[in-house]
């Protein structure tokens, strides 16, 4: 690794810089700050697998454990009836992404190139945060929105998506808001309410798990207790509390209030509680204008449990760190670039059908409701 005039690139520069900027990414993005753990065992939303010896190209591994279906033994002998562990597996891709920004010919002096790395750390913390989190909405989600002015990084055109594939939710992982049953049937009076979390955490409750060798769906665990997490767009949140009672939104906010003395990530600018549901808004949760046959406007919230999304890390060039930090000189060294690397994956958790026939969706619902702009 060549060094230039003031020390740029420099070996243990590099590596810092790249260190520095895994943990900041960490804390700015939404869904690695509140909903994602490295634990095989955790119940969170996002699974982060980091397999470091993992190049490029290649594939990581996920297991999705089936229940166990085994008739209780009585009066029997056990030995020899053990049920075999059964797993559905689940496989993502990993690969490069990067960005880089230059610096001009600003570099000067080593005090300078310090305050570039610090400048340069802070743009492309907030890059990385929010490339990442767009993927998780993406994929989650199922494909793109049409409506809303969310101004992705990413395009459906991006190489990244041929990676691993964009999958719609299954007809078992969707509902509507109202009493549509459709796409085209959402119209106006179908708006996200309190109800229709009531629907979900039913629907959820009551998915498969029973020896039909389809999977149940999760909840995840926080602190010993089990909840789901319905991340909705900011404007439905806004209908589903105008739609709220006073007595109804009062008592969602002191149940957030008392789960917010919990140290669990899960709580961190939670909007409220309600039938063991975390609450969560967010901006970029995809908009629709083509409901209803044509021109209504919807929004597609999130409904969680566990492993409903997965998050990898390959080798990072033998940095030790999932980000790599380079810096060279251009323009017969006048100038210097400062680039950012990382090999990455991330999907939507599905699994196979009993019959092979139907890619599923593990840990996620969507939820499809009218959702007008707020005026």
């Amino acid at each position: 690794m060549a060094q230039t005039k003031f020390g740029v690139n420099d070996p243990q520069e590099v590596k810092k810089w790249g260190t520095d900027l895994a943990v900041a990414i960490n804390r700015e993005s939404y869904f690695s700050s509140s909903m994602a753990s490295e634990s095989k065992r955790a119940r969170t939303p996002i699974q982060v697998i980091t397999d470091l010896e993992k190049d490029a190209g290649l594939e990581v591994t996920v297991d999705l454990l089936m229940p166990m279906s085994m008739e209780p033994v009585v009066q029997a002998k056990l030995e020899g009836r053990g049920a075999p562990l059964k797993y559905f597996t689940d496989k993502l891709r990993i690969d490069q992404v990067r960005g880089a920004v230059g610096a001009g010919d600003r570099v000067t002096s080593k005090a300078t190139l310090r305050n570039l790395r610090e400048d340069a750390k802070t743009v492309m913390k907030d890059w990385w945060a929010r490339l990442q989190d767009e993927l998780h909405f993406i994929y989650l989600s199922g494909g793109f929105g049409n409506y809303g002015g969310t101004g992705y990084l990413w395009t459906a055109a991006n190489p990244m998506f041929t990676v691993n594939a964009i999958t719609a939710p299954d007809s078992q992982h969707i509902m509507y808001g109202g009493d549509a049953t459709a796409k085209a049937d959402v119209g106006t009076n179908d708006g996200f309410d309190l109800r229709l979390i009531d629907r979900a955490v039913a629907k959820a409750e009551t998915m498969g798990g029973d020896g039909s060798n389809e999977l149940s769906m999760v909840p995840v665990n926080v602190d010993g207790k089990k909840c789901y997490v319905v991340l909705c767009h900011t404007f439905q949140y806004d209908a589903m509390k105008a739609n709220a009672s006073t007595g109804q939104w009062l008592d969602i906010q002191k149940a957030a209030a008392a789960a917010s003395g919990s140290n669990a990530l899960i709580f961190k600018n939670s909007g409220g509680m309600y039938a063991d549901c975390v609450i969560h808004k967010h901006r970029n949760v995809m908009r629709f204008n083509d409901y209803g046959g044509a021109s209504v406007k919807a929004a597609r919230a999130l409904f969680l449990g566990s492993q409903a999304g997965e998050l990898a890390y390959g080798s990072s060039g033998g940095s030790g760190t999932r980000y790599r930090w380079t810096e060279v000189m251009t323009d017969h060294e006048d100038q210097v670039e400062i680039g950012t690397h990382c090999i990455m994956g991330v999907k939507k958790s599905t699994y196979k059908s009993k019959d092979g026939s139907v890619t599923r969706d593990f840990g996620v619902i969507a939820l499809d409701t009218y959702c007008a702009d707020v005026a």
